[in-house]
């Protein structure tokens, strides 16, 4: 099995826990979330996975952080515990890996829940907006650095820019945005979000 699907499937097993340890039915999380039933229905299946955004709209559906949905083997009282000097480790490989059609996500340190930011090593596939689709938003600030290759920076009020490797932005995640591959071989981020 390869390493999207399990993901794909492990995230279809998140969604479906929370769902029957509230007893809800799959036409009542679509209600709340605002997701599509037959899209939820193929994540729970394994045969889907979201983006960050659909994600986020899941987590608040259920009333959870984005990082308790993405880290459901920590049990969250232990984590309050915890003392402040708590550590994740970035390895290469290591993260929740969620593949779309614009982005390969990479969820850095998904081992710790209840944290302020959301790290996302993410590859940028999309070429052209219009490959890309709708800009995407969701309730955040975010800060993004180019690390391999070049990304261009599309948001619904400012004029788009190139940036190069060592280059970034912050920007507030509620405008319209998609960061679009600007060159020949691959093009990677990390973004840091912090929930708003």
């Amino acid at each position: 099995m390869d390493v999207s699907r399990k993901h794909g499937e492990l995230m279809g097993q998140r969604i479906k826990t929370l769902r029957k340890s509230r007893k809800w039915s799959l036409a009542l999380l679509s209600e709340k979330s605002g997701i599509p039933l037959s899209t939820l229905s193929k994540v729970e299946h394994g045969l889907l996975t979201l983006n960050y955004d659909r994600i986020q709209q899941i987590s608040e559906a259920f009333g959870v952080s984005f990082s308790e949905f993405l880290s459901p083997e920590t049990p969250q009282e232990s984590v309050r515990a915890a003392p402040t000097g708590r550590i994740s480790w970035a390895l290469r490989g290591s993260g929740l890996l969620v593949e779309t059609q614009k982005y390969n996500y990479h969820y850095l340190c998904s081992d710790l829940r209840v944290k302020a930011m959301i790290p996302i090593h993410c590859q940028c596939k999309a070429h052209t907006l219009e490959e890309f689709g709708d800009l995407l938003r969701h309730d955040a600030e975010e800060f993004v650095l180019v690390v391999q290759g070049r990304v261009e920076i599309h948001t619904e009020f400012y004029e788009p820019r190139v940036l190069d490797v060592g280059e970034g932005a912050y920007i507030d995640s509620r405008m319209g945005h998609a960061y679009l591959n600007a060159g020949e071989g691959e093009a990677w981020i990390v973004s840091v979000n912090l929930n708003v």
